[in-house]
């Protein structure tokens, strides 16, 4: 039985602690005491609790984010409930900052904020030989990287084989965006460039094939950005999958001779806009060149196959509808693959918190902590844009209507999409649990409705383009059987020639389930 548990509850299975990882790696003398144990959000505060009380514990360590505090908090409160007496530490963002306000720091014996990847190995070594520490926050000292152990071992062989593989090869984050945790880091620090290489070799021959790096600034340093590179070029295998987060505004010559040479399939980059509008960027430090972030927009959709997932937040302090449905209209026309509507959160900790007063910001007091009315946006529309964000992910994100698509947006992507976003609440009064199979019934009759172009009366060849273009998408859906929407004669169509390419181009693309997504935007 295990002296230590380190425990998490991840979104998905499919996710794996970096964190958890990285405190196993660093425990020293008592790693082999130590074992981590991974849950889901669907997993039960009962069935966690009995589980980790079977191993008999004497101390558990949980890590605590944005979106598993209010499970955790449960599991915390049942654990303390039925054993008072074991010992639970708590690390991670949420608890790093306003711990005096949270029901869980209160049930904890310790809580460990910011880097703590050597002070609970320390705490434990205490804790077991008797020593128990006064002191219920547990800060740790500033951390060099260099004194780390990589927790890249770590990672089983299952991960290997049905996770995504998380890694990073610098920490921390020169800006100072007030709405993001990382504002408050002093620079970026790389990791040792040579040995980080050599655990990326280590996962690829054991197999590892999908790698997300937690960089918020991979390609600041472009020498150490484009060897990392050129290590996958060397270690290209059909089922490679890469994600980095990109500053939009920096793209420099060298980087431009490599990304092309990546085949379709493998590259994703999450590129974080956030807003168009100047001022609302200068309210909360956001430092960008928009005319350099829109030219390598522009340019990674021309040279490039890699997969640009493009952020938009809405609800920050000064943004109206208006503004932000302008700043959307003119990332459509950059032609991401993806764009993600997220409402502004706040964070813990995060300086956002300065203009509440001044922008009258309000906010859910429960995770996730979504903004719910600013002076410029009230509650309705607020609400409005929760629906528009998820109908999105839905429908355009999906990569299912690549075809029918643009014929919905039309010359005015922002405000049609939020027509039919609109009535399809009002049609079905839900945002979740619509199948595939009803979802394309309603798009085809809610979007002409929605893009007055598509009822042209004058005319019903944009009417009829619109039903084709559904109709191709269905084919490439894989649901079975005739289309909900379809006339008799429409069956007697071959698809277009648009979606055998499509089948062409995922066959190329490999199998990694984490790309599935992803390699349906592959046409488009």
């Amino acid at each position: 039985m295990p002296a230590i548990v380190l425990c998490t509850l991840n979104a998905r299975y499919i996710h794996s602690s970096l964190g958890l990882r990285y405190i196993k790696a660093n425990m020293g003398a008592l790693a082999g005491d130590t074992q981590i144990i991974e849950y889901t959000l669907d997993s039960r505060a009962e069935d966690i609790v009995e589980n980790l009380l079977e191993l008999e514990p004497q101390i558990i360590g949980f890590g605590v984010y944005i979106w598993n505090a209010v499970e955790t908090l449960a599991v915390v409160r049942l654990l303390k409930q039925l054993q008072p007496s074991l010992i639970i530490s708590l690390g991670g963002p949420e608890v790093s900052f306003e711990m005096d306000r949270q029901q869980i720091c209160e049930l904890a014996d310790y809580v460990l904020p910011g880097q703590s990847e050597l002070t609970f190995a320390e705490l434990c070594v205490d804790l077991l030989a008797g020593n128990s520490p006064v002191n219920k926050i547990q800060s740790s000292l500033p951390l060099s990287l260099e004194k780390l152990t990589l927790p890249y071992a770590e990672y089983t062989d299952e991960d290997i084989a049905h996770r995504v593989i998380y890694v990073e090869a610098s920490r921390g984050c020169p800006f100072k965006c007030e709405f993001c945790l990382s504002s408050l880091d002093k620079t970026a620090t790389p990791f040792p460039l040579d040995q980080f290489l050599q655990e990326l070799q280590s996962l690829i021959d054991r197999g590892a094939r999908q790698f997300k790096f937690v960089d918020r600034t991979f390609n600041l340093k472009v020498e150490s950005c484009c060897r990392i590179l050129d290590f996958f070029l060397a270690n290209l295998h059909d089922d490679l999958f890469l994600h980095f987060e990109l500053i939009p505004d920096r793209l420099p010559t060298r980087l431009r001779e490599k990304l092309p040479q990546f085949p379709a399939g493998m590259l994703q980059f999450e590129i974080g806009i956030q807003s168009f509008d100047p001022e609302v960027q200068a309210l909360v430090s956001r430092r960008q060149n928009m005319q350099k972030t829109c030219d390598n927009l522009r340019w990674l959709r021309a040279n490039t196959s890699a997969h640009i997932h493009a952020d938009l937040i809405f609800g920050l302090p000064g943004e109206t509808l208006q503004s932000f449905g302008e700043g959307f209209d003119q990332l459509c026309e950059l032609d991401p693959q993806e764009i993600q509507v997220g409402l502004l959160k706040r964070l813990r900790g995060t300086p956002i918190d300065r203009h509440t007063e001044p922008f009258s910001m309000v906010y859910q007091q429960h995770p996730p902590y979504r903004v719910m009315r600013t002076s410029t946006v009230d509650f309705v529309t607020m609400q409005r844009m929760a629906r528009f964000a998820r109908y999105w992910d839905l429908i355009a994100n999906s990569g299912r209507f690549v075809n029918s698509l643009p014929l919905m947006l039309g010359a005015r992507p922002f405000d049609y999409f939020l027509a039919l976003s609109d009535w399809l609440y009002a049609e079905t009064g839900q945002t979740h649990r619509i199948s595939l199979q009803r979802l394309f019934k309603l798009i085809h009759r809610g979007a002409p409705l929605a893009n007055p172009a598509l009822l042209d009366t004058e005319s019903i060849e944009a009417e009829r383009n619109f039903e084709d273009s559904l109709l191709a998408d269905f084919s490439t859906s894989g649901l079975k059987g005739r289309a909900p929407f379809a006339q008799v004669a429409d069956q007697q169509k071959c698809p277009p020639t648009k979606t055998t390419s499509q089948h062409e181009l995922l066959a190329k693309a490999g199998s990694s389930s984490a790309a599935t997504r992803q390699r349906r935007h592959l046409t488009h």
